[in-house]
């Protein structure tokens, strides 16, 4: 079961101190708030986060679906304790809505990230330049996936706007309801890799993997009328396997997406502004006042999009203010690392004192 999974040659060496620690290897194929799926060689198990795991996990680290994870299995309970989280080779991260500093992992050990809109009212392009921002600095390959092609009067004029901004990434139309698209769809999902479905309530992703899957195995939801946004309805992460070999990674859907140590992704998606800025007269240049500045002379002759320049600000504004937060934390904790180590330098200097007198 777990070489369906993806469990591979790489991951057995990765895996191999955990082995010698009697512990058996297993992936994360549905991730709850208390608990984990696990598959293993054993089965599917119930598995928790062992109390050390639950205490010692740094920001990110706890397991997320898509991990392989080290455990001490209970298969006749249907039990396991995870006791550990192999590296992961990539991984969608953004940062959580109610903090600035805490990390949420979306998808581990993912191939593709498929970012997934619908072609109705909700279509916002500069959502999905924060979307593909995270998902180029994952590590995985994007692909945007426009689904209810059907529901769409122009979806070829969608394809050209959404292409522009996509930053050289395959844009795919897909309609679940004809078929239309899902064999191109199809196509970038190889034997073994894992993809993974980003985007927001009710533009398709638990459809689209019903339709993948040739079965109604995900739960799905209407959209809103009056004003095209969806509705909750998938609860939790979940892999599971596609009948061409593959993965796929069925998410709940989420509005924003906080970036975390994003500049790579950013870059990639506003390449055209990048290369704007390298022609600038001045290294050094501002984009306001100077002369000869490339940004300025594509904003007035209409080449570049105001739109898409402010959303660039921001994006570039909101990375370095989370870097500056993400320092001041670092100060901080080497203030109380030092204080520790200050204290219990006392401590050791008074005890020795008391010990030669």
């Amino acid at each position: 079961m777990i070489e369906q999974h993806g469990w591979s040659d790489e991951w057995r060496a990765a895996f191999a101190p955990h082995a010698r620690a009697g512990l058996i290897p297993g992936r994360i194929v549905v991730q709850q708030r208390e608990y984990n799926l696990v598959i293993t060689e054993a089965g599917i198990l119930n598995a928790r986060l062992s109390g050390r795991l639950r205490h010692e996990a740094a920001e990110g680290g706890h397991p997320a679906a898509g991990d392989w994870v080290a455990l001490a299995a209970k298969p006749a309970e249907g039990t396991a304790t995870i006791h550990a989280v192999l590296p992961r080779r990539t991984a969608f991260i953004r940062r959580a809505a109610d903090s600035v500093r805490t990390l949420q992992v979306i998808a581990a050990n993912i191939d593709i990230v498929f970012v997934v809109t619908s072609l109705n009212a909700d279509l916002n392009p500069r959502r999905m330049e924060r979307f593909l921002a995270a998902a180029w600095q994952s590590g995985a390959r994007p692909v945007v996936v426009l689904t209810k092609a059907d529901l769409a009067d122009q979806p070829e004029a969608r394809l050209a706007e959404i292409a522009a901004l996509a930053a050289g990434c395959p844009v795919v139309i897909v309609s679940a309801r004809d078929g239309q698209g899902l064999d191109d769809l199809r196509a970038h999902i190889a034997p073994g890799e894992t993809c993974v479905l980003i985007g927001s309530s009710g533009v398709g992703k638990s459809t689209l993997v019903n339709t993948l899957l040739g079965e109604a195995r995900m739960a799905t939801q209407e959209i809103r009328e009056d004003d095209a946004k969806g509705r909750h309805t998938t609860s939790h992460r979940q892999l599971v396997l596609l009948p061409g070999g593959g993965m796929i990674l069925d998410t709940p859907g989420i509005r924003e997406v906080g970036l975390v140590d994003a500049e790579e992704g950013v870059v990639a998606v506003f390449e055209d502004i990048e290369a704007l800025a390298e022609t600038c007269r001045f290294n050094d240049c501002g984009h306001t006042n100077e002369p000869g500045c490339a940004v300025r002379g594509a904003l007035e002759d209409g080449t570049l999009d105001p739109d898409r320049w402010a959303a660039f600000q921001k994006l570039r504004d909101e990375l370095a203010a989370a870097a500056q937060v993400k320092d001041r934390a670092t100060q901080d904790a080497d203030r109380v690392r030092a204080a520790k180590q200050q204290r219990s330098y006392r401590k050791a200097k008074t005890k020795l004192r008391g010990g030669d007198s």
